[in-house]
């Protein structure tokens, strides 16, 4: 008998104000704080960019003790760091930095995509470090689409997109500090897939575009209920789309420790986060013009 994992919370995906940026954060949310060791999820877009209209150019911010991820779905981003990377990250593409002890990076709509207009969607997700790995040398990976592992389910209909971790035999190409699984899928109409989860992840479904089902039950459709989380109490999930669908599969190993978050800042202690801000300010994470 399969062992599916039972769902723990639905969720909406309301709308935000970001400074001038309007986006979908379904975590943080009411009656969820995270889920260990996600600790945020933002859903931006898609936006109409031109060179009338372009709200998401954010300038130089630092980070520190977790790791931020762009997962891009539409349009062009540039990407520069305090490290000395500069990449364009297209659609298809990912962006895995380390923040550890200490970043500070900038990404917008490369100029050319802003010339030419188009739609740029995305998501941003904040994965939280141990203690352990808080203060650890910062890293960037990049992924390009083609560099993506993917695995397509039994009927063809559902492309599962491995960025991090493993499903099946198939393993993902960015390295990773914890043990986490990172899912991006395209599902057809009638697209059915099941997937592998661990038992002990914490874990979820977050639906860009489009209407799933969930372990046979749960509808998420865009604009009303968006993202399931489940127990730690089976190993297998299953959706089926009923139109076509984008979506973020997410699990990982609970990391089952204090959070303190100021702003930019993720670490154990309110001290540590002063320490954090009195480093940026005197450059001791870098800098970036």
């Amino acid at each position: 008998m399969k062992n599916y994992k039972n769902i723990e919370k639905v969720v909406t995906s309301p709308l935000v104000n970001m400074g001038p940026i309007r986006l979908r954060q379904p975590l943080p949310t009411q009656g969820l704080e995270n889920v260990d060791p996600f600790i945020l999820l933002h859903h931006y877009g898609p936006y109409a960019i031109s060179e009338f209209n372009n709200p998401f150019d954010l300038e130089p911010h630092p980070h520190r003790g977790f790791e931020p991820i762009t997962l891009l779905f539409k349009g062009e981003q540039f990407h520069r760091d305090s490290l000395g990377n500069e990449m364009t990250v297209k659609a298809g593409g990912v962006q895995w930095t380390t923040a550890g002890r200490g970043i500070i990076h900038a990404e917008a709509p490369t100029k050319e995509f802003v010339k030419r207009g188009g739609d740029l969607e995305g998501i941003q997700l904040w994965l939280n470090l141990p203690t352990k790995y808080k203060m650890m040398t910062p890293n960037y990976q990049h992924l390009e689409d083609e560099q993506i592992p993917k695995l397509f389910s039994e009927d063809k209909k559902v492309q599962l997109n491995i960025v991090a971790g493993h499903q099946k035999e198939v393993l993902g190409n960015i390295t990773t500090q914890t043990e986490v699984n990172v899912f991006t899928a395209i599902a057809q109409e009638k697209g059915k897939i099941e997937i592998d989860i661990p038992k002990h992840h914490k874990s979820l479904i977050y639906l860009l575009e489009g209407e799933i089902v969930v372990n046979t039950k749960q509808v998420l459709k865009k604009g009303n209920h968006q993202m399931v989380t489940f127990n730690t109490d089976g190993d297998l999930i299953e959706f089926e789309a009923t139109e076509k669908s984008t979506l973020l599969i997410l699990s990982g190993a609970p990391i089952n420790e204090k959070v303190t978050q100021y702003g930019p800042y993720v670490m154990n202690t309110q001290t540590e986060i002063l320490e954090a801000i009195r480093d940026f300010q005197q450059g001791k994470m870098g800098y970036l013009y």
